[in-house]
């Protein structure tokens, strides 16, 4: 399997999302903006804005190839007498929603190569609700777990708790949301992170993960597009956005990395919303939806 045929599996990943999100939304279509990365490669990120749904989206797919970055030279000990090559490839996306119903989602597959052969898949899916609704995060974790039983019973249960750890705000002490699942460094035939399997199993756990954005998402923004708020409730929205933009500049590893390593900064920021506030010291009425929010924003919940 040639990195050319993972590139062109998440060029069509992304052209499917695209196509799903737009006729969920019946809104606003994706303007796509071509770019080239300095060391090589580029990218396709894809935007979707004032839409009958959702407020700011993206869907970004890039491919970029260079010399390895000191900081991952680090990260990885290569030592410095290597001066390995590496193609970096992926699909990343992010939706902000109008209506505070509607959850906020996160989505990242990727794959990394190395010109001596190493390889490894990464990514992520996690929701974010600016409401938590008990049922909708149940089916959302269900759905999850049937697309990692397909490949190894362990996966769920290791990257579930994986998400929770690092879909985590340290300063606030909760939970970006419901969580989800991350995983990275799986490495083919490796029998730790890897779990042993080979490169096209793996592959085909990533595409499998992919490939359950779409449904999962568009569910939702149909269930909850047409839902009535509040004035009190958007403002609430604004404020579970602020936490978002914490964590992203903050805590996420892929944007420090990112800006660390001049990466392409719109496509960086894309996954930043269109507003956000933040409350000094904001804590809500005893007993109402904002409250029970927030004690759902912990890690270790069994979904």
């Amino acid at each position: 399997m040639k990195v050319e045929d993972i590139e062109s599996f998440f060029k069509d990943l992304q052209d499917r999302i695209c196509s799903a999100i737009e006729s969920a939304d019946g809104g606003a279509q994706f303007h796509e903006d071509l770019w080239q990365h300095h060391s090589g490669g580029g990218g396709r990120t894809r935007l979707i804005q004032h839409g009958g749904i959702i407020e700011k989206g993206g869907v970004n797919f890039s491919s970029v190839k260079g010399e390895v970055h000191p900081r991952l030279r680090a990260q990885m000990n290569l030592g410095d007498d290597a001066s390995p090559q590496f193609t970096a490839t992926g699909v990343s996306i992010v939706m902000h929603p109008r209506n505070p119903h509607v959850p906020i989602i996160h989505m990242n597959v990727r794959y990394f190569e190395l010109d001596n052969g190493t390889c490894w898949f990464g990514g992520g899916i996690d929701l974010t609700p600016h409401y938590v609704v008990e049922e909708d995060a149940r089916t959302f974790h269900r759905a999850l777990k049937d697309a990692c039983d397909k490949h190894h019973p362990g996966f769920y249960p290791r990257f579930k708790a994986w998400a929770d750890d690092y879909f985590f705000i340290p300063h606030r002490n909760e939970t970006r949301g419901v969580g989800g699942i991350f995983f990275d460094y799986l490495k083919p035939d490796e029998p730790g992170n890897g779990e042993g399997l080979s490169k096209a199993r793996l592959f085909g756990f990533v595409k499998e993960i992919g490939e359950s954005f779409a449904p999962i998402y568009t569910a939702l923004m149909k269930k909850y597009a047409d839902k009535p708020f509040t004035e009190q409730q958007k403002q609430w929205q604004y404020l579970r956005r602020g936490r978002y933009v914490e964590f992203n500049l903050v805590w996420d590893r892929g944007t420090k990395f990112g800006l660390e390593t001049n990466g392409r900064t719109e496509s960086i920021l894309m996954s930043l919303p269109p507003q956000a506030n933040w409350e000094y010291n904001f804590t809500p009425e005893p007993g109402s939806e904002e409250t029970a929010t927030l004690g759902w924003l912990r890690k270790g919940i069994i979904w």
